[in-house]
């Protein structure tokens, strides 16, 4: 297990120092900062150049990188362009706990209404029950999350006036955008707890608890559940990370001042060093995840192995 965690930690060093290179790039390529923030028409040539060379934008594309690293490995990531007086790692402080408290809203409704949806849909079969849960999956998956978001602010904020359109606030605030980022993965963690507990469900172990008498709840709740976790636990670690670095559609509905909408204004702006660091911690978030519950299945499951 020791070789396996230092191996994966390797190739996701690996992982984000590619993902570093292709953003540096991308990034340069949509023009110069100069063009998206200062008047041209307002400002010389020379002033242009004169600001693009105390942003260092200016600079050769290989010192620009290796000046961009090194400030990375040492945990300086610059100021940004755009809000002048703050440094990116201020900016991420102050936006990522709005982000991960949206997110925590999200993964708790998603958790707490997919499971025992699918539970019961594959306990009830080919019931009503089950087609009722096969409607929630099939909303979730094709509905868009700006669709959902508007059509939920026009009905319970506009029309019925219970909780607030938009903005940060208390947990009224929270609800919509929290419904409206979490609905998709309702649909897709339902949709694998149901199909992973028919499988176990006809398995002969399930067969044999019931021989034994043993309770049905806990047949269902502890035995089928637990062996039927294998896969939602891969999808639940992945939907944790793509729920944090995803949610720039539902910050932009409800003007929620997040991580999402930062780097939105990054890439509008053209504001290097924003997007360029906001996408590396995105991706150490997504990378860490995935490695995570890489480790979380040997201990849930003992018949998985890593050597």
């Amino acid at each position: 297990m020791q070789r396996f965690i230092l191996v994966r930690t390797f190739h996701s060093l690996i992982a984000l120092w590619v993902i570093s290179i292709i953003v540096f790039a991308l990034i340069r390529a949509s023009g110069s900062p100069a063009d998206a923030l200062l008047d041209s028409e307002w400002m010389s040539a020379e002033q242009m150049e004169a600001m693009e060379e105390y942003w260092g934008v200016n600079d050769p594309l290989l010192d620009q990188y290796f000046s961009y690293l090194g400030k990375i490995v040492t945990g300086d990531f610059g100021e940004s362009f755009t809000h002048q007086g703050y440094t990116v790692r201020e900016l991420i402080a102050n936006r990522f706990p709005n982000t991960l408290q949206l997110a925590g809203v999200a993964m708790l409704l998603s958790v707490v209404m997919a499971v025992p949806i699918g539970v019961l849909s594959a306990l009830k079969k080919d019931t009503p029950t089950d087609f009722a849960g096969k409607i929630v999956a099939l909303l979730g998956q094709s509905l868009p999350s700006f669709w959902t978001g508007i059509v939920l602010i026009w009905i319970f904020a506009v029309k019925l006036g219970w909780v607030p359109t938009s903005g940060k606030g208390g947990i009224d605030h929270m609800i919509l955008p929290g419904i409206t980022l979490g609905w998709f993965s309702v649909a897709a963690l339902m949709r694998l707890v149901r199909s992973s507990m028919l499988e176990n469900l006809d398995s002969e172990y399930v067969k044999l608890a019931r021989i034994k008498g043993i309770r049905e709840w806990k047949v269902v709740w502890k035995h089928c559940l637990r062996n039927a976790a294998i896969a939602p636990l891969t999808y639940f670690g992945v939907f944790s990370a793509a729920i944090l670095t995803g949610s720039i559609i539902t910050e932009t509905v409800f003007a929620w001042p997040g991580m999402g909408a930062l780097i939105l204004q990054g890439v509008r702006d053209r504001d290097y060093a924003v997007v360029q660091t906001v996408t590396l911690f995105f991706a150490f978030m997504f990378i860490g995840a995935n490695l995570l519950v890489d480790i979380l299945y040997a201990y849930l499951d003992p018949r998985i192995r890593y050597r």
